[in-house]
């Protein structure tokens, strides 16, 4: 008996091993077959009946794996043709056994359907399960992505600080009436506040120097120490890009507040800090804003802040500035001005006001002194110190000096015209065009373009300027004196005191500055005097012609005229006047 059901398990291996995927071996497969085979077996031969084993097996070959719909139906065919005779009964207990087996196959296909649907459903809860599981790790990871995002977009990635964006959001909360404090929400919102821009100074000069991984660290110890320090104060700290970090600290009372927080904030900086064994010495500026939280633009309150930091370092560095309001337009001002110079240039609007210079032996007008006026369409005239800074720094002074210088000579061959003109017309240069390698060929061509011979040209320089003179722009002053135009210095007595220089420029004459003609009538009056006559020996023992700017009074010319002082300008002998209504 026990040799046939083995020969059945075989027989039944061999029809459905490969219809489902199971995880066993063919050996095991027909084990488990042979177990199932015994099964029925015993159902066949039982005393009493009892359809159920079918259903055990018909569940077993499910759960096992067999569930395809050709392993029911191999099964089925394989029990009703073969297991009656593999388990060698014959005569009346075939017949019984044969009736049995219909029932049992069909228990059986009961109990295979039922497992198979019971899996089915089973699976489908896993995978529903599973697709739950998937979702919430796929949001919670969408999550976690959308906070890294947002922090990225919203932190620096060097120094992990808040960046400027938040900051500036931060800055829109409190004017909007929104309580902050160093750590989130407060209580209350806060009556006033303080934004306080930090830069530190020269940083450019740590990268040159060092190189940019060790500025980096060098930002990365900043920035830890004032996030100590927000976090002493409780008030927020971001970087604002670069070497500028930024503070808003909720809660002041005044705008001493602000300027002692900003001056403990520069005094960390100014602590030593170490890279790679190396002390790197630092110092910083601050913009310092405190006013009430009452409103109004981030972006004004971060532009007037900036502008305030700037100031700082314009200032001389190390050191805090308060946003003065008065400056601020002054600056705005400024601004617009620079910004119109351009325009002003091409539609022609600087004009000459001319002031005589007289011999003061003869009280003749041996030249008269160019100088520039601003015809602004809006401001009306304006006078050089309101817009020659301005064209210094925007680089448009080499455009401006020139176009002066033109006007100048063409103004000086107009008087010769009628009849009459000075034996030269003296113009200002400034620094930058002193500077300018092609500053000689200019001049040579306006000269040669306008046609007046170059001894009838006075060009001045300023004191300050020749005393940082290197070989190349020494070199552009003899080319000049080689052309055949005058050279003078302005504003001598001005600068470093340090007359080593008149040995080596290529000038004509010295002009004093009108500073030395102040309180002659003083207690300082014999110390000046000797001053100025000092000055006045000097040029002379350098074959230098004298000139006294800011000349006044009669009892001035009286007194630089017993100096021996050769020459004088000032409103004693004619204010600046426009070409038309110089007399000679």
């Amino acid at each position: 008996m026990n040799e046939g059901l083995d020969v059945f398990a075989r027989a039944w291996a061999r029809e459905i091993v490969g219809t489902s995927y199971v995880p066993m071996a063919r050996s095991q497969a027909v084990g488990f077959l042979r177990e199932q085979a015994d099964v029925l077996h015993r159902s066949l031969t039982a005393d009493t009946f009892d359809a159920v084993a079918g259903r055990a097996v018909g569940t077993a070959l499910a759960r096992t794996g067999f569930t395809a719909p050709e392993a029911l139906g191999r099964s089925v065919v394989l029990l009703q043709r073969r297991l009656v005779a593999d388990l060698g009964l014959t005569g009346p207990a075939a017949a019984e056994a044969g009736r049995r087996l219909v029932r049992l196959t069909g228990s059986l296909t009961e109990g295979f359907v039922r497992a198979v649907r019971d899996l089915t459903l089973d699976a489908q809860d896993d995978l529903h399960r599973a697709t739950m599981r998937a979702k919430a790790r796929v949001e919670n990871a969408l999550r976690e992505s959308e906070a890294r995002a947002l922090h990225a977009a919203l932190h620096d990635p060097l120094t992990g600080l808040p960046n400027r964006t938040l900051f500036t959001e931060w800055l829109a909360a409190l004017l909007s009436g929104a309580a902050l404090t160093g750590t989130g929400p407060a209580a209350r919102p806060a009556a006033r506040f303080a934004v306080c821009l930090v830069g530190v100074d020269r940083f450019k000069s740590v990268n040159g120097t060092f190189g940019p991984a060790v500025g980096d660290r060098v930002l990365v110890l900043v920035a830890e120490q004032l996030r100590a320090l927000a976090t002493e104060f409780g008030c927020l700290v971001a970087r604002i890009g670069g070497d500028e970090f930024g503070f808003l600290v909720p809660d002041t009372t005044c705008t001493d507040d602000a300027l002692k927080f900003a001056d403990r904030a520069l005094r960390r900086i100014a602590e030593p800090m170490h890279v790679d064994g190396r002390e790197i010495p630092l110092s910083a500026s601050a913009g310092v804003l405190e006013r009430a939280a009452d409103g109004g633009d981030p972006a004004d309150v971060m532009r007037s802040a900036t502008i305030t930091l700037h100031w700082a370092k314009a200032d001389g560095r190390g050191r805090s500035a308060l946003f003065d309001a008065g400056r601020n337009a002054d600056d705005v001002a400024r601004y617009a001005l620079s910004a119109a110079l351009p325009a002003g240039l091409r539609n022609d609007e600087f004009v000459l006001a001319y002031q005589p210079l007289v011999d003061l032996r003869t009280g003749a007008m041996v030249g008269v002194e160019a100088l520039a006026r601003w015809r602004h369409p809006a401001r009306g005239e304006l006078g050089p110190h309101e817009f020659i800074g301005l064209a210094e720094d925007s680089g448009l002074i080499g455009t401006l000096g020139l176009q002066v210088l033109e006007k100048a000579c063409r103004q000086a061959l107009r008087w010769e015209s009628a009849g009459s003109a000075p034996p030269f017309v003296s113009v200002n240069l400034a620094v930058q065009q002193i500077r300018d390698p092609a500053l000689v060929g200019r001049i040579a061509a306006v000269l040669d373009r306008v046609g007046l011979p170059a001894g009838r040209l006075q060009l001045e320089i300023t004191e300050s300027a020749v005393m940082s003179i290197d070989d190349h722009t020494l070199g552009t002053l003899r080319a000049l004196r080689g052309l055949g135009v005058r050279l003078v210095i302005d504003d001598f007595g001005t600068g470093y005191a340090n007359l080593s220089y008149l040995c080596d420029l290529p000038v004509h004459g010295l002009k004093l500055a009108a500073q030395f003609l102040r309180d002659l009538d003083g207690r300082q009056a014999s110390r000046r005097a000797a001053l100025l006559e000092a000055m006045v020996s000097v040029g002379h023992r350098f074959g230098l012609a004298v000139t006294a700017e800011g000349v006044e009074t009669r009892s001035q010319a009286d007194l630089l005229r017993g100096l021996g002082c050769d020459l004088a300008q000032g409103w004693l002998f004619g204010r600046p006047i426009p070409p038309g209504e110089v007399r000679f």
